[in-house]
């Protein structure tokens, strides 16, 4: 058996699961804990059944794309507009205290001072994936709580990205001013590009030919791909492009229809990201930072949460409504794992910080997902009471 092929990895990933998620479901665990403890496990620091990740992570992210895709056709562009203001202002100031508090974890603990910066840098973001994938498909339908939530994430992915630019011309030497300059004009661009395709092309298409479901069916995953492929053109975020080719879609009668029919697609992907995830620690370097790590992600899940609550309540929504929000938002983002292999490859921090922040993301999406499913209605919920689709 060829155990670096590609059917074998799936092989691996799938069974797995599947038999681990059986035993979560007898013991009434989340499953998406029981998706990393499988990586973890049958990855290359443990078992090794995996041994080279690299082509699962570009498979697995196929997935984010897909889920920021099925966002988008949930939500009206007025809305997102609507919530701008009150969204960025919750976003800019929890992400400056998260940095500030992640410096100074980081400072006591003894590290040099970029070391301290991509620390703080990296716990601003929270888990698109974690935050979306719990959230139920019904919140989403026109629900103000889907709306202040992917527009916050959104946001936050903006801020993501400027820090990647930013090690990226570390790299070469250069600090990319002139390239996060152009981030204000470029996202516009995308917009209107979008707005004009699909009112003169794609919709035009998809009415011709409604009742053929799996022309509908490939010219979706065609437009969701092709907005994610331009978006990298222009130095976007793939998940940016896909999000506003769903956004720009959400209108259409067919949208509903293309958003279930998405969502074992989109299912299928996302195993493959937690799997991926899993995969990804080094256990053997684990015990160097545990303690910091612990500490860090402990402070995060418990500072999270109440800020975005503060900020929420202060901008005059409901107590509970913002609280809620802001458990589901109260773990370190996947992003931050970007953050600190990129970082770690720029040669800006030291391998003990990189894995400093893996170690601790990962530990923030475990007790968060725990938390969540137990606490609050998600798809995956152990409880029949909780579990909405």
């Amino acid at each position: 058996m060829q155990t670096d092929s590609i059917v074998f990895h799936i092989f691996v990933i799938f069974t797995g699961s599947a038999i681990l998620a059986t035993g979560a479901l007898y013991a009434r665990q989340a499953l998406l804990v029981g998706y990393i403890v499988v990586g973890i496990l049958l990855g290359p620091s443990t078992l090794a059944f995996v041994e080279d990740i690299s082509v699962i992570n570009g498979i697995s992210h196929i997935g984010i794309i897909f889920l920021l895709f099925l966002l988008g056709l949930n939500l009206q562009p007025q809305d997102l507009l609507h919530m701008l203001h009150k969204t960025t202002v919750v976003t800019v100031v929890s992400s400056l205290v998260f940095a500030t508090l992640g410096f100074l974890i980081g400072y006591t603990f003894g590290f040099t001072l970029w070391d301290n910066l991509m620390i703080g840098a990296s716990v601003m973001f929270s888990s698109t994936i974690i935050g979306l994938k719990l959230l139920p498909t019904t919140v989403l339908h026109h629900k103000h709580a889907g709306e202040l939530m992917v527009s916050i994430l959104l946001l936050q992915d903006l801020i993501a990205i400027v820090v990647l630019l930013v090690l990226q011309g570390w790299d070469k030497g250069n600090l990319p001013l002139v390239e996060i300059g152009l981030l204000t004009l470029k996202l516009p661009f995308l917009i209107g590009f979008a707005l004009l395709f699909e009112n003169f092309v794609l919709i035009k298409l998809i009415r011709r030919f409604d009742k053929i479901q799996e022309y509908i069916f490939l010219v979706t995953i065609g437009w969701c791909l092709g907005m994610a492929e331009l978006a990298v053109l222009l130095k976007l975020s793939e998940e940016i492009g896909a999000f506003i080719g769903g956004v720009v879609l959400a209108s259409s009668p067919i949208s509903r229809f293309i958003a279930e029919s998405l969502k074992p697609l989109r299912d299928f992907f996302l195993v493959i990201f937690f799997f991926s995830l899993g995969a990804s620690l080094q256990l053997g370097i684990l015990y160097k930072v545990l303690l910091p790590a612990s500490v860090l992600a402990g402070i995060m899940l418990a500072i999270k949460p109440f800020t975005f609550k503060y900020l929420m309540v202060k901008l005059g929504e409901p107590t509970g409504l913002s609280l809620e929000i802001g458990f589901r938002l109260g773990q370190i983002s996947e992003f931050s794992l970007l953050i600190a292999v990129v970082a770690l490859n720029t040669q800006v921090i030291s391998a003990q910080a990189s894995y400093l922040i893996q170690a601790a993301t990962i530990i923030t999406f475990i007790i968060s997902s725990y938390f969540i499913v137990f606490n609050y209605p998600t798809p995956i919920a152990v409880s029949d009471r909780l579990r909405r689709d």
